[in-house]
């Protein structure tokens, strides 16, 4: 990768930490709101083996929203804060920690550091989380970094719509979900293809949801991908892509 995408330049302002006290200033505000009696159900609807705190999604952006955003508490270069991505995604005791992790990858404070360099970070993340709430979040950062560098990332998700691991390759098809006009159509047949005949839930739902947004942006082009792929397409997948048409 070229020196540009590995600068370790960032986010300047206030004052730099390596990313340890940012990390226990989260797991404490996160263990302020637990609550276990909610904690049995959310592991339970999200079949989980890892533990939850119980925290609701809107209790754990507000709680963690002012620690991110805090000048204090910036992390102080790419490395410390992918290694503290990483500390908390791996080191992880409760399913909030990870989602932690993730709201620290995606937070604006470090956009710049979201390019091409931290992609094998975000291949980590979706195959050891290998379920569809991280790896659809995660997905956003996919998403960036393709805009970046379409022809070095296409090579990447071309790459991941072939591989064994089904999160990989649902990365791969769902990472131009919110590009708009600026999805290239190439690229979206190219990582759905190889995956028609799966007969795996989560990625005949991604084709599907992949062709329904992309409808929204030019609902010919999806009617001819259908139409010309017959019954290759599930009935799920052509059922979601023909959604709103």
């Amino acid at each position: 990768m070229s020196a540009g995408y590995a600068s370790s330049l960032g986010p300047r302002l206030g004052v730099m930490t390596d990313g340890s006290e940012l990390l226990e200033a989260m797991r404490t505000a996160l263990r302020s709101g637990a609550n276990p009696e909610r904690a049995i159900g959310q592991q339970r609807y999200m079949k989980s083996e890892m533990p939850f705190l119980g925290v609701t999604s809107p209790q754990r952006r507000a709680l963690l929203a002012p620690l991110l955003a805090d000048p204090a508490l910036r992390i102080d270069s790419r490395s410390a804060w992918e290694r503290s991505i990483r500390e908390l995604w791996d080191g992880a005791e409760f399913r909030e920690d990870r989602y932690a992790a993730l709201a620290l990858l995606r937070h604006r404070t470090y956009r710049s550091w979201r390019d091409p360099d931290v992609m094998p970070l975000v291949e980590h993340i979706v195959v050891t989380g290998a379920w569809w709430d991280y790896v659809d979040e995660v997905g956003n950062v996919v998403g960036e970094v393709v805009l970046l560098d379409p022809e070095g990332e296409g090579r990447r998700m071309r790459a991941w719509s072939e591989r064994e691991d089904l999160w990989l390759r649902r990365s791969a098809i769902l990472s131009q979900l919110r590009h708009g006009d600026r999805t290239d159509t190439s690229l979206l047949e190219d990582v759905i293809e190889p995956n028609l005949d799966d007969r795996e839930f989560f990625i005949r739902k991604a084709i599907g949801w992949a062709l329904r947004q992309y409808a929204r942006t030019d609902p010919q082009w999806v009617r001819t991908f259908v139409a010309e792929h017959g019954e290759r397409l599930s009935a799920l997948s052509r059922r979601e892509a023909l959604k709103h048409l």
